[in-house]
Order: C-alpha cells, then structure tokens, then sequence
C-alpha cells in the first residue's frame, strides 16, 4: 500500500511516498481503518526528526489524525460498537496511508454532517479548544474571551466554540489576513493584531478599560495578555506555538489576582478518562446540530503532495486544519 513511512529521521523534504509498505495488523482491541483523509499536526514535522516526545521505532509510518471508515476486512473486537463500513474519525500513529490500525478507545463515529476532510482534523484541536474553555476557564455566557493565534486549528475552533457559548470574542493574531480567517470562519466579533506594539491597548479599548475574562492561548503570549487581563481573570496556557515557553512573573498574578491554567488533553486518558466522553459528547451535539463547523485549509493536499502540506504549515502559511485526502472512491459502500 502507500504510506508517507519514515526510514530514517530525517526532515520531511527528504522523505518519499513509499508504494509497498506493508498493510499493518491490528492488535487486541485494534481495529483497521480505510483512511480518507488525514491532518497535518506541527508534531508530524518534529517525528520525523526525531524531536517529538512520541518516537516510534522505524521504520513508521507518518500522520496522526483520520477520518475514513472501519475496513471490511477489520477484526471486531468484543464491545466494539462499529462494524466494517462505518464513517469513523480519530488518532492512530499511521494516517498518512492507506489503510492504518487504531485503538477502539481512540477512534469515535464520524458525524452525517461532516466530510472527511472536516472529521480528519477533529481528534486532537476539537476537544483542546472546548475544554480549556469550559473544563478549565469555566467560561460563563457574556464574558470577554480573548484567542490568540485565532487562525490556526485550535484557535479557530476555540472562537467558534466561545461564540456558541455566549462569549464576547476578540480574535488575535499577527496578520491582517488571519484576523479575516477568524472573522469570516470563527465569527469573532472584535479583531487584534498582536504584531503591533502595544496591542493590548486595543484590547482594554474594545472592553472599555475592564479588559478580558479569559485569555486561551496556543501560542506563548500569556505575559503578554496580562496587560489586558481583567481582574479575577484566567488564562490558559495551551501551548508555545511561538517556539519559546514563558517564564510568568507570579508578582502580577497576585496584584490581579488572577489563575493561570494549564491544559494537557492527550493527559486526559491517564488522569481523568470520564471527562472524555462527556466533552464528546458536548462536541458532537454541536457538530450534528450545524452549531459548530470544523474549518479546513483551502488547499487540500494529496499524498504525492503530501511534503508541500507539511511545508505550508512549518513556514505557518495555512489557517484552520490542513489536510491530505487519501481515498476519493466511496462508491464501494454506496453499492453494499
């Protein structure tokens, strides 16, 4: 089968589609999913390196996020509610090919609603963006939220989500056209270029002096926010997409006496495995009822095309979830 499969670390120019990697074999409480679709992380870059915490033995195949369906030839495992056929989407090392291996517990149904190319960026941004605002900000209807890097996947998703949930939005990133991204995709109401100097004056204008309730941040500008951060305000840290991890000076967090939290999701599974479900649950709702609309990258990448997808977001070109479609054919299972 083909497969963007990693024989030596190295970075992924260098790496070329494989035409006869071997189909995998799925393990107790495995199942084998037909991939249509997969989406491009900033990890897949370091994996390929070797820089990513995650290092499978080589050679392996790239890619984490999927959508497509359970392959008729897919063992069942006991208590599994899917059967060969299924529109499915999840997590699983491999996506980036055309059949892969998944967890029972790491794969959930693809929603009517959504394409493949929507559900295969859900798994990992999806439930970030919702639980770091309502698990861990304990975001209220009518408080200002603040979103930076509101372009990319996970900030995206965390404007949309703040919206439905009655937030105040302001939009944050460092371009005029990723603050359009945010307006035309996420719906925020209010945009700010945090490129400028002193941008958090433009924040404490737009919430007349109060400044924000919650600042969600992916991209390492916690300190920063705290300029125009309101009084009893939270602010989740939710990653260092600028490539430096902060070091927060507490003296501030005591004068506006305000929490910093922390948000690991991937954690979750080992720490607290039932709040999985219920914030699955809380995002399919939203997702089959048109509340929420995963967004995707204009572009749709192919698997020849594959290296210039993952180009596009190294050199942060891209907005919303980048994709790669693996399968086009669904007549198949049209015809069964």
């Amino acid at each position: 089968m083909r497969g963007f499969q990693v024989k030596e670390l190295a970075h992924h120019s260098k790496i070329e589609l494989s035409y006869d990697v071997p189909e995998p074999e799925p393990k107790d409480g495995e199942i084998l999913i037909d991939v249509y679709s997969g989406a491009l992380n900033f990890f897949d870059i370091l994996q390929t390196q070797g820089k990513y915490q995650i290092k499978p033995q080589l050679p392996f195949v790239l890619g984490t996020e999927f959508a497509g369906r359970v392959a008729q030839n897919s063992p069942i495992p006991p208590g599994c509610p899917f059967k060969p056929g299924d529109r499915v989407f999840g997590a699983g090392q491999g996506a980036f090919a055309d059949t892969m291996v998944a967890k029972l517990d790491s794969v959930l149904p693809l929603p009517d609603e959504l394409t493949y190319e929507q559900g295969a960026g859900l798994y990992v941004t999806w439930p970030t963006s919702y639980e770091g605002l309502v698990g861990r900000a304990q975001m209220k209807p009518g408080e200002w939220v603040l979103v930076t890097a509101a372009a990319g996947g996970v900030g995206i998703a965390a404007v949309q989500l703040a919206k439905v949930l009655g937030g105040k939005v302001i939009a944050a990133a460092g371009s005029q056209k990723k603050l359009e991204i945010a307006k035309r995709y996420g719906g925020a109401d209010y945009l700010v270029d945090y490129s400028k100097p002193e941008w958090q004056k433009d924040v404490l204008r737009i919430t007349n002096g109060s400044g924000v309730d919650i600042v969600f941040d992916p991209v390492g500008l916690v300190q920063s926010s705290f300029k125009c951060l309101a009084w009893r305000g939270r602010a989740v840290v939710v990653g260092f997409a600028a490539g430096s991890i902060e070091k927060l000076p507490s003296n501030l967090i005591l004068l506006k006496n305000i929490s910093v939290v922390g948000l690991h999701w991937g954690a979750y599974r080992n720490h607290e495995r039932e709040r999985i479900d219920v914030v699955w649950k809380a995002l399919l709702d939203l997702f089959s009822s048109g509340k929420a609309k995963p967004v995707t990258y204009s572009e749709i990448f192919s698997l020849e095309s594959l290296t210039q997808g993952l180009d596009a977001l190294e050199h942060r070109k891209t907005y919303g979830k980048v994709v790669v479609n693996i399968k086009k054919n669904d007549t198949i299972w049209a015809k069964l």
